[in-house]
C-alpha cells in the first residue's frame, strides 16, 4: 500500500456539506472524496496544458504552412508532406 500522509484542508459549510451528500449517497469517506478530486483535477489539468501545447504547435505550422504554400508549388508541398510521412 502506498503510504499516506495526512492534511488539513479548509472547507466553507456549504462545500463539506456537499460532500458529505456524496459520501451518503456513494458509500464513502471524505478522505476518498478528496482523493478522487485531486486525482481528477490533476488529470484535467494535464489535458489542458496539452491542449494548449498543441494549440501553439498547431499556430506554428500554421505559419509555416502559409510560408510554404506562398513560396512553392502544389507539387513540391506534397513531395514535402510525403517526405514528413516517411520520416515518421
Amino acid at each position: 500500500m502506498a503510504e499516506k500522509q495526512r492534511i488539513m484542508v479548509y472547507l466553507s459549510r456549504k462545500l463539506l456539506s456537499e460532500v458529505d451528500e456524496i459520501c451518503n449517497q456513494e458509500r464513502l469517506n471524505r478522505s476518498q472524496i478528496v482523493r478522487e478530486a485531486m486525482r481528477m483535477y490533476i488529470m484535467e489539468r494535464s489535458k489542458r496544458i496539452l491542449r494548449e501545447q498543441l494549440k501553439e504547435g498547431y499556430q506554428c505550422m500554421a505559419d509555416l504552412n502559409l510560408m510554404l504554400a506562398e513560396e512553392y508549388s502544389c507539387e513540391e508541398i506534397f513531395d514535402y508532406e510525403r517526405q514528413l510521412a516517411e520520416a515518421d
